[in-house]
C-alpha cells in the first residue's frame, strides 16, 4: 500500500472506527479502555479472565486470532478473509454481553498456568506500588475468588459500546459487521500513583544487570532520546568495554502526555560494578549535552524509515485507537515525520535532563547508586502503629505490632535504631489469607506486613479484630500452605529483619510449587551429570590421538552446549520464583 495512505475516522453501530486500505488479508481489531491498573491487587486479573472467556467460543480457527490485556487497554485483533474478520469481531461481542461462565473455573486454572511461565517486572511495583499501573508486577491473585457476578459485572461495566474503539485494514470496510455491546461511557485513564518520595531514587534487587526506567514528556524527542541511549550504552558496554552482551531501550506512551523510557544491560556476577559504572556514566554524559549529531542522525533515519514502510499506516492502527480513546488527537504520518525532522541535540538533551529528574533504576543485590545521585527507594515506613506488641519467637528482636489503625513489623537495625514497616488499614492494598491463620498484610505503597500467629504467638481474639479492621472487598482467599512458617530459634539479626520486611518482601515473587521444585530437583541433577561428563571429555580426551583438534572442540561445544540446555529450566524456575 501506499506509505502515504490516509486512515479515515468512521463509524460501526456507534463504535469509533479507524480504516486504512490496504491490500492482503484483512487485519481488525476491538481495543478497550480498561487494563489491569483499573482493578485493585485484591481482584487482579479479572480483566484478564474477561479476555479469556470472551476468545473461548471463538474454538480453534485457521485464520488468526488473539487478545491482549495491558496496562490501560485491551485489545482484540484478527487477521483473514472479510467473513473470518466479521465472525470473530461478532463472535467477540456476543461472548462480552453473555461470557460463557460454564469455563469460569477452567480458565482460571488456564491463567494460574500461563502466570507460572510469566516473569514479573518489578520496576512498576516501586514506582506506583501496589495499586494502578504497579499492579501489572503482582500475581494475579483476585482471580481465585472472582465469582460470576463479579465477572459479569466487570465486564457490563467497561467492555462497552461507549468504552471501545474499532480499527481495520483491508480492501474496505467489512459488509454485515454489526457489533453490539451494551451501553457505557467513555472511562478515563487510571490515576497515576507514586511510591517513591523522592527521584532519582534506585532499589537493590536480583543477581542480573542493570534497569532503568523514567518519566518524560510524550514526544518524537523523548523516542529519539531513547535510541540515542541505546547506541551509547552499546557503545560503551558491549563494544568497548566487552562488559554487556545486550544493551536496549525502549519507549512507551502511556497515553496521557507521558512516556516511558527504559533501558537495560546485562551482566555477569564479575562485571556488575564495570556494568552498572558504565551504565551511570552513560546517563551522566547526555545530562550534560554530551550528544553526538551522528548517533542522532542514525536513529532519526531508522524512526523515519518505520514511518515509511509500506504497512506502516496499518501498523499504526492498534496505537492510533488507543489515543482515540483516551482523547490524543491523530497525527498522519507526514505529521510525524515532520515532528522527527524537528528533533534537534537540544531537543534530545532537555529529555535527558528530564529522565535525570525522574529515573529509577534497579541494580543488583549488594551494590547501590547513591554515589551516582541516586536516592534508596524506601523499603520501610517512619513509624510504626500504636498497639498491642507481640514479640518474634525466634528471637531475632523484630516484633509484630497490632494497633487500631493498623498493623507494623519492628526490628532492630545496625546503627541501634528500630526499624518498621507499617500497613495502614485504609491503605491495604490487599490480604492475602491462609486457612492456618496466617496473613500477609500489603499497603498500597507496596510495602509487607506478615501477620503469622505461629511466630508472634498472637492470641485468637487479636487476630479476629484484625480480620474485622480489614475491608472484605481486600481479603484474598489462598489454598492451604504445605509448610506454614514455623519459629527458628537464633541470635538476633544486626538490622536485617527490617530490610527483610520491606525489600525482600516487597517484590511478591510467586512462591514455588511443588512440582516446580521437584523440577528443579531433576534438571539440577541432570544438569550435574552432563556437566561431569561434559568437563571429563574436555579435560581428559583431549590428547586423544585418534580425535583430531577440530573434532575435540566440535563434542566439547555440543557437550557443554546440552548442559545448558539441560540446566536451563532449573535456572529459569530459581530466577522467577522464591521458597515457599
Amino acid at each position: 500500500m501506499n506509505p502515504q495512505a490516509t486512515v479515515r475516522l468512521t463509524e460501526t453501530d456507534g463504535i469509533p472506527t479507524l480504516f486504512a486500505q490496504a491490500a492482503g488479508p484483512m487485519r481488525a481489531g476491538l481495543v478497550f479502555r480498561v487494563g489491569i491498573a483499573d482493578e485493585t491487587l485484591a481482584r487482579a486479573g479479572v480483566t484478564h479472565l474477561v479476555e479469556h472467556l470472551a476468545l473461548h467460543r471463538q474454538g480453534l480457527a485457521d485464520y488468526h486470532f488473539n487478545g491482549a490485556t495491558k496496562a490501560a487497554f485491551t485489545h482484540f485483533h484478527v487477521e483473514g478473509t472479510e467473513h473470518e474478520v466479521v465472525a470473530y469481531l461478532q463472535g467477540v461481542c456476543d461472548s462480552l454481553t453473555a461470557l460463557p461462565m460454564e469455563r469460569l473455573e477452567t480458565e482460571k486454572e488456564i491463567l494460574r498456568t500461563e502466570e507460572a511461565r510469566r516473569e514479573l517486572p518489578l520496576l512498576p511495583l516501586w514506582r506506583y506500588g501496589a495499586q494502578g499501573y504497579g499492579l501489572v508486577s503482582y500475581p494475579e491473585w483476585g482471580v481465585r475468588n472472582l465469582g460470576p457476578q463479579e465477572v459479569e459485572a466487570w465486564a457490563q461495566t467497561w467492555f462497552t459500546q461507549g468504552n471501545a474503539v474499532l480499527w481495520v485494514a483491508g480492501e474496505r470496510l467489512p459488509e454485515g459487521l454489526t457489533l453490539k455491546l451494551p451501553a457505557g461511557q467513555r472511562r478515563s485513564l487510571p490515576a497515576v500513583t507514586s511510591a517513591l518520595p523522592t527521584t532519582p531514587a534506585y532499589f537493590s534487587e536480583g543477581t542480573g544487570g542493570v534497569l532503568l526506567d523514567a518519566v518524560v514528556t510524550d514526544s518524537a524527542a523523548a523516542q529519539l532520546y531513547a535510541g540515542v541511549l541505546e547506541r551509547e550504552l552499546s557503545r560503551a558496554l558491549r563494544q568497548e568495554g566487552g562488559f554487556s552482551y545486550t544493551a536496549a531501550t525502549d519507549c512507551t506512551a502511556r497515553r496521557d502526555g507521558f512516556a516511558v523510557v527504559t533501558a537495560f544491560a546485562d551482566a555477569l556476577p564479575s562485571k556488575q560494578d564495570a556494568v552498572l559504572g558504565g551504565f551511570v556514566d552513560v546517563l551522566a554524559a547526555l545530562q550534560v549535552g554530551r550528544i553526538g549529531q551522528g548517533d542522532l542522525d542514525a536513529v532519526r533515519t531508522r524512526a523515519d524509515s518505520a514511518l515509511t514502510a509500506p504497512d506502516a499506516a496499518v501498523r499504526r492502527l492498534p496505537a492510533m485507537a488507543e489515543d482515540l480513546l483516551t482523547g490524543r488527537p491523530l497525527r498522519t504520518l507526514d505529521e510525524l515525520r515532520a515532528e522527527l525532522r524537528a528533533v534537534t541535540t537540544e531537543d534530545v538533551h532537555k529529555v535527558a535532563l528530564e529522565a535525570a529528574e525522574t529515573a529509577l533504576m534497579q541494580v543488583p543485590g549488594g551494590h547501590s547508586a547513591d554515589w551516582a545521585g541516586y536516592t534508596a527507594a524506601p523499603t520501610g515506613s517512619p513509624h510504626a502503629v500504636t498497639g498491642r506488641r507481640f514479640a518474634s519467637k525466634s528471637n531475632d528482636g523484630s516484633a509484630l505490632i497490632v494497633g487500631e489503625e493498623g498493623v507494623s513489623v519492628t526490628a532492630r537495625a545496625q546503627d541501634g535504631t528500630e526499624r518498621a514497616v507499617t500497613v495502614l488499614y485504609r491503605a491495604c492494598a490487599a490480604v492475602l489469607s491462609w486457612p492456618d491463620g496466617g496473613r500477609r498484610f500489603i499497603g498500597t505503597d507496596g510495602l509487607i506486613v506478615d501477620v503469622e500467629p505461629s511466630l508472634y504467638g498472637v492470641d485468637a481474639p487479636t487476630m479476629a479484630a484484625v480480620a474485622a479492621a480489614v475491608p472484605p472487598d481486600a481479603v484474598v482467599w489462598l489454598p492451604p500452605r504445605e509448610q506454614p512458617p514455623v519459629p527458628k530459634p537464633g541470635p538476633a539479626p544486626d538490622g536485617s529483619g527490617a530490610a527483610h520486611a520491606g525489600s525482600s518482601q516487597r517484590a511478591a515473587l510467586p512462591r514455588r510449587t511443588v512440582l516446580q521444585t521437584v523440577a528443579v530437583v531433576v534438571f539440577g541433577l541432570l544438569g550435574a551429570l552432563c556437566a561431569f561428563l561434559a568437563l571429563s571429555f574436555t579435560v581428559f580426551e583431549a590428547e586423544d590421538p585418534e580425535l583430531s583438534t577440530g573434532e575435540w572442540i566440535a563434542i566439547s561445544a555440543f557437550l557443554w552446549g546440552f548442559t545448558a540446555l539441560v540446566s536451563w529450566p532449573a535456572i529459569s524456575i530459581l530466577r522467577r520464583t522464591r521458597r515457599r
